[in-house]
Order: C-alpha cells, then sequence, then structure tokens
C-alpha cells in the first residue's frame, strides 16, 4: 500500500505510525557516546567468561568426554585440565565483577542504576506492560531500560554474588585451613550449610545464567531491528544513532501510547 505523502520524500525516508515521513526528524539523529571503554571490555570478558564456565561447569558436572583407551589417569588427565580452565577463569570472572562495581560509581550515566528510587521501579512496571502489548508510559532510553537494569542486577549483580561465594565454597572445601578458605567455608551456611545443597544451588543459578543469555541475545537483536539505533554494534563502537538533543534521556516522548 502506497503512502499518501510519498512525494519528494528524501532517501531512507521512514514513516511513523500515521503513515507520515519522519524525514526531518532524521536530521536530528547523531551518534551519542553511550558505552565507555571500561563497560564494553567488562561485558566481553564477562560474555566469554560465562561461556567457557558454563561448557566447563557442565563436563565437571557431567562428562561427556573419556579416555577413549583406559588408562591411568596420568596420561589422560582431562577432568583435571577442565577443572584447571573452570577455576582459572572464575578468577578472572571475579576481577571483572569487583571491576565492573567500581565502574558503577565511576561512569557516566548509562553504567549506573539506582532501584531504591520509585521511578526506577515505576519505568520497569511501564516496561513490563509495553512488552505485554498492555496501554503503558513506557520511556524511550538510550542506554538500557529499567527492565533490562532489574534483569542486570539481579543476574550479573546477584546471580554472580552467588557464584562467587558457591564456587569458591566448593573449590577450598574440604580444606579451609587457609585465611581464603577459612573466609568462604562460612558462607556455606548462607546457602545451605552442605556440599550437596551448596553445590545444587551453584549448579541452578549457573541454569539461570543460560537462560538469561538466551533471553538477553534475543533484546538486544529484537531491539536493534526494530529501533534502528546500532543497539548490537554499540557494545562494540560506544555509540548509538539517538537524538542527539535528547541523549541524557530526559524529555522523551512515551513509546505505549496512553495509560489506562
Amino acid at each position: 500500500m502506497s503512502n499518501p505523502n510519498n512525494k519528494n520524500l528524501k532517501p531512507n525516508s521512514t514513516f511513523d505510525r500515521a503513515g507520515g515521513s519522519t524525514a526531518n526528524s532524521n536530521k536530528e539523529l547523531g551518534k551519542v557516546y553511550v558505552w565507555e571503554l571500561p563497560i564494553r571490555i567488562f561485558h566481553w570478558v564477562n560474555a566469554i567468561s560465562i561461556v567457557i564456565l558454563i561448557i566447563t561447569g557442565i563436563y565437571i558436572g557431567n562428562p561427556f568426554v573419556g579416555s577413549p583407551i583406559p588408562e591411568e589417569a596420568y596420561y589422560s588427565n582431562l577432568m583435571g585440565l577442565v577443572r584447571y580452565i573452570h577455576f582459572f577463569t572464575a578468577f578472572v570472572f571475579t576481577a571483572n565483577l569487583i571491576y565492573r562495581l567500581y565502574w558503577a560509581f565511576k561512569g557516566n550515566q548509562y553504567a549506573k542504576t539506582n532501584p531504591l528510587k520509585a521511578s526506577f521501579w515505576n519505568g520497569v512496571w511501564q516496561t513490563l506492560k509495553y512488552y505485554l502489548f498492555l496501554p503503558n508510559k513506557k520511556q524511550h532510553t538510550v542506554g538500557h531500560n529499567k527492565l533490562a537494569e532489574l534483569s542486570y542486577l539481579i543476574f550479573i549483580g546477584i546471580g554472580s554474588i552467588i557464584m562467587v561465594f558457591t564456587g569458591y565454597y566448593l573449590f577450598f572445601e574440604p580444606q579451609f585451613e587457609s585465611k581464603l578458605g577459612g573466609f568462604f567455608s562460612h558462607f556455606g551456611v548462607i546457602f545451605g550449610g552442605d556440599s550437596f545443597t551448596i553445590r545444587s544451588v551453584h549448579h541452578l543459578v549457573a541454569w539461570g545464567f543460560v537462560i538469561f543469555v538466551v533471553v538477553h541475545l534475543y533484546m538486544v537483536f529484537r531491539e536493534d531491528w526494530l529501533s534502528r539505533n546500532g543497539t548490537t554494534s554499540s557494545i562494540i563502537t560506544g555509540y548509538k544513532t539517538e537524538k542527539v538533543k535528547d541523549s541524557g534521556d530526559k524529555g522523551h516522548k512515551s513509546e505505549g501510547g496512553k495509560s489506562a
């Protein structure tokens, strides 16, 4: 169906919901620096670490590859190698998490979040209604929307902390004689108090990360496809295509129409 206003349209014009050209508004678009270099480094180190930890963790829990010829473990210690990779990556993952916590205070506005504000939870609710196709007042955001921020707080924040403390408990068990081992031994009570329960918590949260990764990838590609703002490439370049004058996330119009 042709657009009645298609005369004298400029190349690459887009259309609003009423069918009108947004070519003029496109003049306001520009590159907005969103993700600083430390955030991009954290993202990729974290992503690679999670993938390695998931694969090696699955193998440790259920070895699906073994030596084709039964022999002494000394000659084919695949489990030992996988455990070494898992533990080394866990150290990198932990250091990277501490680095991100520091940048939550040091970084720009897009690196920060505050779940203690009422506006944060209102944004979560409006965004949730937006994805459920309900009337809402979801505000356009240059960085993460509030629902995305909440998911990162739960999985990348709380989830990572649980994985770190349960993981190091299992790493030092049963040799808790060292100061560091003794420190992590105290957290055993918080996560169940016995080896089986702590291992189960570690395992279940790991599968939560698997689900998070799948949903995260879907939402990133979905946002990039619908908004055409370079969401996917922004985690490499740091830049998104947005209205430059609105780069502060203030003054944006609602995306979901009138609220019920």
